[in-house]
């Protein structure tokens, strides 16, 4: 959750670590702390609150130094406030740390560390791991690394650290542990952050520390890794980044997620280019490729994912199993983790998530591995820990996505997998080649008809004026577009703070039917293409209730248009490629009313993009 932001070098710390946080404020935004070392003083600064306020706060302090470290604080342990902001001090005040993740055994260390004499001035789990490491510096006479280890092994949970000591001012000590942490390395200067982003002006090279794993990091040197287990040395592999400042940056955009919303038509394209040859007929995916026999004789296929990932794998579920005929489970990563599911060697997990640092998603991954299960992640980070941890993947090309609510992750999300589901059912026959080619050039219009879909802003704009100020919302879809509706009221829920639910549109007369009045507005997915008829009668059910109803239609509809209150059409496609488009308007829905509701669109309450705790 947390983002952390290091530098030392040649260079200013401050505003490279002050931009640094901003950039990754998506992570978390409860709080914000900066920490500066000139080579004899220290100067803190930390507030409840955003960066932006930890900007003007700052002012107080000298903002000398070539080192410091900073952090943007999703909280856990300890309510949001100035005191349990990070960085923390040492009870010496000679160690600081920033520190993203949980250490779930810190009461018990907590408690020996004041039978030693140590005061807290926090409630989080941090400031006791950083006086863990200085008692350990203490009583066992080692250098700053070494007792970083020794601490480490110690605690039980999940972290990415950076600490440095005041003593040696050429020197950060950083580990990892489930939480991402990349090392960017530029000309004698060094650059920490949770991701790729803070630094990508400075520096297109990095390394990504793997778990388990600390690094040393000395002015002048090569970077020092070691396992923290058993403190052998790893080596460093300096990774190429592709990233560029524009992607990160608005763009002239009001908000990221507006910005990413209106960049779906080439996320789309990226990802499925150099894959998807329509001309020759051919899907190209070295990650499917190389190992079709695991999914051709796979058992089953179960796709784990939290979020919206979920949401485009239960659109995967009907792709798989309507097209290539494989029976598929879609498990919450959460639950699949602790539930004890049933594994074999003949089954394949697809573990979905943007960021890659999902942490229930990474657990399911080991568990799966564990029971000998073939694992291929799907995710959007180069680098990250599921594309790690995966026997094999494929990464979605839809570029930083910063708006904490995800919408070109969802979509290029499905571009991956319905190009894996086209493969796997070419491969076992399931399609004639007209048949084939016919779905390969569908999808290759799907960019545009992306673009015609964003023609309908305006009336979107005009809808959401109507039902800004709604308490409750009823999504409905069938089929293909029964995850399009709850990933829909997701999105209403995540950013406006308006209570909605997503149903099968049949599932209405099991109960929800109950709530319709004339002041429940029901957003209806009601393409030509899959159950028509029956969501038409669902709508006139709807109708002689009194709700309100809002349908997303085939354009040229006219049966639907006499009975819904409003309706936005999307071009004609296949039905297993019309959530692809259906989705559009449901995201600008829910933009444009939380823009009308003076929420923050970006930095939800409460939200954080990469959730990389339990």
């Amino acid at each position: 959750m947390c983002g952390i932001v290091g530098y030392i070098g040649h260079r200013d710390a401050f505003p490279i670590v002050i931009k640094g946080l901003e950039r990754l404020e998506y992570r978390g935004y409860d709080s914000a702390g900066i920490a500066l070392f000139d080579g004899n003083d220290i100067s803190l600064s930390k507030t409840k609150g955003k960066v932006e306020d930890l900007r003007s706060k700052a002012k107080e302090i000298s903002q000398a130094g070539s080192l410091g470290i900073g952090h943007t604080r999703w909280a856990t342990h300890g309510v949001p406030n100035d005191v349990n902001s990070h960085p923390h001090y040492s009870n010496s005040g000679d160690l600081v740390i920033i520190h993203n993740g949980i250490i779930e055994n810190y009461e018990s260390i907590k408690q020996a560390l004041k039978d030693r004499g140590y005061t807290f001035q926090s409630d989080t789990d941090t400031e006791v791991l950083v006086n863990l490491i200085e008692e350990v510096q203490k009583t066992e006479d080692v250098k700053l690394g070494k007792a970083v280890q020794i601490a480490l092994n110690q605690v039980v949970g999940a972290y990415a650290i950076a600490v440095f000591d005041k003593k040696k001012p050429d020197e950060i000590v950083v580990a990892k542990l489930g939480s991402p942490l990349a090392i960017g390395v530029g000309e004698n200067e060094f650059f920490i952050a949770s991701d790729a982003s803070p630094f990508i002006e400075f520096t297109n090279n990095a390394v990504y520390l793997e778990d388990e794993e600390m690094a040393i990091i000395r002015l002048g040197k090569e970077i020092k890794l070691r396992k923290i287990k058993n403190d052998a040395i790893a080596y460093p592999n300096i990774l190429e980044l592709q990233m560029n400042l524009e992607e990160i940056e608005k763009g002239g955009y009001d908000h990221f997620m507006l910005k990413e919303i209106y960049e779906q038509p080439r996320a789309i394209m990226d990802t499925y280019r150099g894959r998807l040859l329509a001309d020759q007929g051919i899907i190209r995916m070295a990650g499917i490729d190389q190992n079709i026999e695991k999914f051709v004789n796979a058992n089953r296929i179960i796709i784990v994912a939290c979020g919206t990932s979920w949401h485009a794998g239960l659109v995967a579920e009907y792709i798989f199993e309507d097209l290539a005929r494989i029976p598929v489970e879609v498990e919450y990563a959460s639950e699949f983790r602790y539930r004890n599911p049933v594994i074999t060697d003949k089954d394949v997990l697809i573990a979905i998530s943007q960021s890659g640092e999902t942490a229930d998603t990474l657990a399911a991954i080991k568990l799966a591995k564990e029971k000998g299960a073939f694992v291929f992640g799907v995710c959007n980070v180069v680098g990250s820990s599921i594309a790690r941890e995966s026997d094999a993947g494929a990464y979605t090309h839809a570029g930083p996505e910063i708006g904490v609510a995800s919408t070109k992750a969802f979509t290029t999300q499905i571009t991956v997998l319905t190009l894996i589901a086209l493969k796997l059912a070419k491969e076992k026959g399931e399609f004639s080649q007209s048949k084939f080619h016919e779905y390969l050039s569908e999808l290759e219009t799907i960019p545009a008809k992306v673009e015609k879909s964003l023609l309908s802003n305006d009336l979107v704009e005009t809808v959401a004026e109507v039902y800004k100020d709604s308490t409750n919302c009823l999504y409905l879809g069938r089929g293909y577009n029964f995850p399009v509706a709850l990933e829909g009221a997701l999105k209403l829920k995540e950013i406006s703070y308006i209570h909605a639910e997503g149903y099968p549109a049949a599932e209405m007369k099991h109960g929800p039917i109950a709530l319709i009045d004339e002041q429940m507005p029901v957003f209806v997915i009601a393409t030509k293409k899959g159950h028509y008829e029956k969501v038409v009668s669902n709508i006139q059910e709807i109708k002689s209730r009194k709700g309100k109803i809002i349908a997303i239609v085939t354009e040229g509809d006219e049966q639907v248009k006499e009975l819904a209150d409003h309706v936005i059409e999307i071009p004609e496609t296949l039905e297993s490629l019309t959530p692809l488009l259906t989705t559009i308007p449901l995201q600008l829905l829910s933009y444009h009313i939380a823009v009308m509701r003076n929420c923050n669109v970006d930095q939800p309450r409460n939200l954080a993009k990469s959730v990389t705790v339990e």
